[in-house]
């Protein structure tokens, strides 16, 4: 193949070669890291376990000597009680078990240090031994420039706890080699400790463990990466077709989207605008009544009341300049609302002071004290219940309409309800009807076409199904009463977002 056709065949396949290749350097970059990391995890093990076997090792050895040297300590003093003493014998028994160990590769030094009428004695050899049973062996530290034994310097540090525990004892010098010292007590009786110093070396064993495993993983990765081309090479020309469709399919999909999009936000801002415009034309009214009346007896209550007006008013404007607000905004841990206290806000200084209500509705609370406060900015629970409650006025139907506001808080499994129903006509059948995600159709944004001419459900419903299902996480539905009337129910599981 010649160098045009190369490069004719890698603009080709150019997607493919730049995403595979960022794909084998990563995968290839992880498997060093992998490489490593157990390479260390493997280094790490066996030198954990050399040093476990290392200790086992010592200690093993120095049991089963100190049980020799024991039997040879007992036979040697049964041997003098019964007046049969050859020293010579004994001279050459202890010097041969001695220099057997010491002649063992990994053995420094063995000695056996006893205990005599408070003082310490230093056996080195079978002279030393004889020495000893004769009596004439002198103290360790008596003569003078003698040099200072580490068995014996290991054994004063540690002989305190020796004597009261009777187990064996073990340090580790410089990571390989061991001093152990095991109690010596011939006939059952206590009398001293034989010493051993010694580095067992396992190395040999662990370097060839490391090494199989360095070969093993080395022909780990090269099957990755024979794999990643194998891949590579059968996909290529699959892959290249269906880019080249998926690109056609994904720019017409993607203008089409764009004008849909497009025209949803302005269909859905215009509705707020109008939605919006309404209710902040209604509040702005009680705001100019409440700032007229005010005087020295109600200044305080106007004072407040203005506020709160103000502050849904500074929420209104936020809505209509934001289609997605900030979630923080709306469900934050620093908001601790009143349910209770926002309904009866609503209900008093909102639907309470419109002059034209005369007997054309009432409103009856039945409010639980035990309601405990949610995490949801106040403004945006005034958002969800308005229009809930709005919808019971102007759809009810009826010459005179009650509208029930209910909370409820069930402590055993921490639910509170919220519950706003009325004695009107209900809500028509048609828009209680679930979509295919299990929302009624009174929730829907667009009006309802078909059967039920110029029947739709309000924006209002919408902005609160919104609010209370999308932002907070509650839930929300209508249904229509046994006896006359409808019900929306709000559904608030505190501690968690459903």
């Amino acid at each position: 193949m010649g160098l045009p056709n190369l490069k004719s065949k890698l603009s080709q396949h150019r997607f493919e070669i730049n995403h595979i290749l960022v794909f084998f350097i990563v995968v290839i970059m992880i498997q060093v890291v992998l490489v490593f990391f157990q390479g260390s995890l493997v280094t790490n093990f066996l030198n954990d376990a050399q040093r476990w076997f290392q200790k086992y090792h010592a200690e093993r050895i120095a049991i089963v000597t100190s049980a020799s040297l024991e039997n040879l300590f007992e036979n040697q003093q049964r041997i003098r009680a019964e007046g049969k003493i050859d020293e010579t014998q004994t001279i050459y028994s202890v010097n041969v078990f001695f220099k057997q160990l010491v002649m063992q590769r990994n053995i420094e030094e063995i000695s056996l240090i006893l205990l005599k009428d408070d003082h310490i004695y230093l056996v080195s050899n079978g002279q030393d031994m004889n020495d000893f049973f004769k009596g004439s062996l002198p103290a360790y530290g008596v003569r003078p420039l003698q040099t200072p034994n580490a068995g014996v310097t290991y054994f004063s540090a540690v002989r305190g706890e020796m004597m009261r525990s009777e187990r064996i004892l073990s340090d580790v010098v410089d990571q390989k080699t061991f001093n152990v010292l095991v109690p010596f007590v011939p006939y059952g009786e206590y009398v001293g400790a034989l010493y051993i110093r010694i580095a067992p070396d396992f190395t040999l064993l662990t370097d060839e463990v490391q090494s199989n495993f360095d070969r093993v993983s080395f022909a780990f990765s090269a099957l990755v990466v024979l794999g990643l081309v194998v891949m590579y090479v059968v996909s290529s020309n699959a892959v290249r077709e269906r880019n080249e469709a998926r690109e056609r399919l994904f720019e017409e999909h993607q203008a089409n989207l764009e004008k849909q999009i497009r025209l949803e936000k302005e269909s859905i801002f215009t509705k707020r605008i109008y939605h919006t415009h309404h209710k902040a034309e209604k509040i702005i009214g009680f705001i100019k009544n409440d700032v007229r009346m005010m005087g020295p007896g109600n200044l305080e209550e106007s004072k407040h009341r203005v506020i709160a007006y103000s502050n849904f008013i500074s929420r209104i404007i936020y809505d209509m300049k934001w289609y997605d607000q900030d979630i923080n905004t709306i469900v934050n841990p620093v908001f601790r609302s009143d349910i209770n206290a926002i309904i009866t806000f609503i209900v008093d200084n909102v639907f309470l002071r419109i002059s034209s209500r005369n007997d054309m509705f009432a409103f009856h609370r039945d409010l639980d004290p035990r309601m405990p406060a949610v995490p949801v900015n106040e403004f945006i629970i005034w958002e969800i219940l308005e229009p809930l409650i709005q919808n019971s006025i102007d759809h009810g139907a009826q010459s005179s309409v009650m509208i029930t506001l209910a909370t409820r808080f069930d402590p055993e499994a921490n639910v509170s309800t919220v519950r706003i129903q009325d004695t009107g006509v209900g809500i028509p059948v048609v828009l209680l009807e679930r979509d295919a995600r299990g929302v009624r159709r009174i929730f829907e944004e667009k009006k309802l076409a078909g059967t039920t001419s110029g029947l739709h459900s309000g924006y209002g419903c919408q902005i609160a199904y919104q609010m209370a299902v999308g932002k907070c996480g509650w839930g929300l539905d209508a249904e229509n009463l046994p006896e006359g009337g409808c019900c929306f129910t709000i559904t608030i599981h505190h501690g968690a977002r459903r």
